[in-house]
């Protein structure tokens, strides 16, 4: 017996509806099956044991009842902010991704024990502006608390912040600049002379203790113990010879950025070279033959060991400035004579964090000048984001770009450095006074606790 064929909109009909009575049940089966596991939303020990917690993040904060009874964890995150988040729980891989505004994402946390775990957001300055919380696990079968962790603890916790201690923190902040702490980096090396003039460098990255501000002793990677690591400043046209040995526990190189060197010099390995092993050694060789404005630091690993303080400068010839010219309706003297040259290197990310040549305010060196004077300056960007470095009163005269001279210097108040680029520029402090210094990505300068990060001031006698 033939089977005849359905037609459209006759047999199928009554088909559709018995089929879609399926999915529906299957449907309803599996919406209940979730709402049991998920419970209501707001954390709380479940029939399978699992504690569903709704975490908001927003700027700059880590918000939500965030308690749960011991059992399996998972978070509800949603980044309820203007700003790019993300949300780790520290001491694991447990991270979500980067969740732009409105996103959201679960974060399952497994099994979790009685205690309080730490959430914090990575991306470089949210931390510190606030973005960090406790995760409190309680007994199972306990209630948890309703107050909710919103990264003000150290201003008295809820949804209300303690302003009057946020104001006496902040002015505390600034009545301890310049704080001192122990170490100082970025100290100019002094090179052992050749018989053939070579001047001979050494270099030992290392693992050690460095104060980045007042009581705050990190675990950094270095170059001879410092962070930077020494400066190495040479004439243009000499011969160097930088003998390297890793002292790390896993393998490294130098790269020479923005510094033309021979193939085998060019410190990235495994491609330039074999990796420079624990224990092991390697020499650089190569000649500076124009003037630059260079940095160094690893490449095999960079992402962990630069953010964690391993970077230093190298220069060949003098620092490009300008003399006997008028920019944009300003002169600039013919007898122009910088009395400082600087490097200012910022850095975002790792354990150093925030931080102006190595170090985070109060604990950062003040430009002290006397009034009139001129000073010149580069920017050396190792960080992970751009820095808009913004000097009050007085205007920056940018007179090189990754050692450059420019054509065409002009005039900024606020000076944007991406990763990697550096700046050459000169000003003069022509008023008495303090006058701050700072990237103005304002978290990236402040606090609730106080001002911190990546500020100085110039201070005009």
């Amino acid at each position: 017996m033939t089977t005849p064929t359905p037609q459209r909109g006759k047999s199928f009909m009554p088909v559709s509806i018995g089929l879609g009575a399926v999915y529906l049940i299957a449907i309803l089966a599996l919406v209940g099956a979730v709402l049991a596991a998920s419970g209501d939303g707001k954390g709380g020990s479940t029939a399978g044991g699992t504690s569903t917690v709704k975490v908001s993040l927003s700027e700059f904060k880590i918000s939500g009842n965030l308690t749960a009874p011991a059992g399996k964890v998972v978070l509800d995150v949603s980044n309820d902010g203007s700003m790019d988040h993300n949300l780790a729980f520290e001491g694991t891989k447990a991270i979500t991704k980067t969740l732009s505004k409105g996103a959201t994402e679960l974060l399952d946390l497994g099994e979790l024990a009685p205690g309080e775990y730490e959430l914090t957001c990575t991306i470089p300055g949210h931390a510190d502006s606030g973005m960090k919380a406790t995760l409190t696990i309680t007994e199972a079968g306990a209630s948890g608390g309703d107050a909710p962790a919103d990264g003000m603890a150290a201003h008295g916790g809820g949804d209300t912040p303690d302003y009057a201690k946020m104001d006496e923190d902040m002015l505390a902040t600034f009545a301890a600049f310049p704080a001192k702490t122990e170490g100082v980096g970025g100290q100019l090396a002094v090179p052992r002379i050749l018989e053939d003039g070579t001047k001979e460098f050494d270099i030992t990255a290392k693992l050690a203790k460095w104060e980045v501000e007042p009581g705050v002793v990190v675990d950094a990677w270095t170059y001879n113990g410092t962070v930077p690591g020494p400066t190495i400043k040479v004439d243009i046209g000499d011969k160097i010879r930088v003998n390297f040995k890793n002292e790390l526990p896993l393998n490294s190189d130098i790269h020479w950025h923005g510094i033309e060197t021979p193939f085998g010099m060019d410190g990235v390995a495994p491609i330039t070279q074999d990796p420079v092993k624990p224990g092991g050694d390697f020499t650089y060789e190569f000649t500076l033959d124009r003037a630059y404005q260079g940095m160094y630091h690893p490449h095999l690993h960079g992402q962990m060991t630069v953010p964690n303080g391993m970077w230093g400068v190298i220069q060949a010839g003098p620092t490009p400035i300008v003399q006997g010219r008028t920019i944009a309706g300003r002169e600039v003297p013919a007898d122009v004579k910088p009395v400082l040259d600087l490097p200012m290197v910022l850095n975002d990310a790792g354990v150093i964090g925030l931080s102006l040549n190595g170090k985070s305010f109060p604990a950062t060196a003040p430009i002290v000048v006397n009034e009139g004077d001129w000073v010149s300056m580069t920017y050396y960007n190792e960080g992970l984001l751009a820095h808009p470095m913004h000097l009050h009163q007085f205007p920056q005269l940018v007179t090189a770009r990754d050692g450059f001279p420019l054509d065409s210097p002009f005039w900024v108040d606020t000076l944007n450095v991406a990763p990697g680029e550096r700046y050459t520029v000169m000003f003069q402090a022509t008023k008495k006074g303090t006058w701050v210094f700072h990237c103005h990505i304002l978290n990236h300068a402040e606090r609730e606790t106080g001002m911190f990060g990546m500020v100085t001031a110039v201070v005009v006698q």
